[in-house]
């Protein structure tokens, strides 16, 4: 009896790709497109072409200043999420941790449980119980949810790492501490910089969380966007999304060519 390989599954599995990114590509397509829209209302097709929103959404206060408050919690976020998910990683691929499989969970649960969730467990114990300001419950919160990546990424880049380098060095005489930084931290670096760069989008396109934290003195962007597309309909929202957009693309491409995301995701299946 001979075995055949079914033959129709490369089609099927074609066909539902294109969909997939037609399902992901066209809302972007109109969205860019109404941003270039001269009509006043957002409308599709646009009614004519300029940049005229582009200019208000840059010149919107509201905007830039949540502009600059979400970077600077992005930051703070992405700098505590490395530095509690690094150290946490090489301990865990490189020490004898009990219960190793349990502790990896506990840093990966933010992916599992709704953000929702998170954000109402840390208004009740940090704002109510501890009586500590949205500011803080908020730091902590995105923290909180970026340690998956801090932890999945390094730990990729730690995977693809000889441990016999490490070992070679110390075997030279090198302390613990001289071969972390001048072997350990040179194999981390591009694992390092992609987990702070997925970090820093994630931190900074995060909506349920800050929704929930997040003051009237501190707004992020995403929820100050949410708010202005509530109460006005014109393209100047879409603009701001082209913009965001498109420096997503830049900073994609420029960490593409200089760390390489292809090699660093290869050794998460690892």
């Amino acid at each position: 009896m001979s075995l055949t390989k079914p033959t129709n599954a490369r089609p099927v599995l074609g066909t539902l790709a294109v969909l997939g990114y037609i399902i992901m590509i066209v809302p972007i397509l109109f969205v860019v497109s109404t941003a270039f829209s001269a009509g006043r209302t957002v409308s599709f097709p646009p009614k004519g072409f300029t940049l005229d929103w582009f200019g208000a959404a840059l010149g919107n206060n509201s905007f830039m200043s949540a502009l600059g408050s979400s970077m600077q919690l992005a930051l703070i976020a992405t700098a505590l999420a490395l530095a509690i998910g690094v150290p946490a990683t090489i301990a865990m691929h490189r020490g004898k941790i009990p219960g190793k499989s349990i502790v990896q969970g506990l840093f990966l649960s933010p992916l599992v449980v709704p953000e929702l969730v998170v954000g109402l467990a840390l208004y009740q114990q940090i704002m109510v119980v501890l009586g500590l300001g949205n500011s803080v419950a908020l730091l902590i919160g995105h923290t909180a949810i970026l340690l998956p990546y801090a932890v999945r990424v390094t730990g990729a880049s730690l995977a693809l790492a000889d441990p016999a380098i490490e070992e070679a060095a110390r075997g030279l005489g090198a302390s613990p501490l001289r071969a972390f930084f001048t072997v350990t931290l040179p194999l981390l670096r591009p694992g390092i910089f992609s987990a702070a760069l997925l970090s820093f989008v994630t931190s900074f396109n995060n909506v349920p969380l800050s929704l929930l934290l997040q003051d009237r003195q501190f707004r992020t962007l995403p929820v100050t966007m949410l708010d202005y597309i509530q109460q006005n309909y014109d393209p100047t929202i879409a603009a701001m999304s082209t913009l965001l957009l498109a420096a997503t693309v830049v900073v994609a491409i420029i960490a593409e060519r200089t760390v390489g995301f292809a090699k660093i995701f290869g050794g998460i299946n690892k």
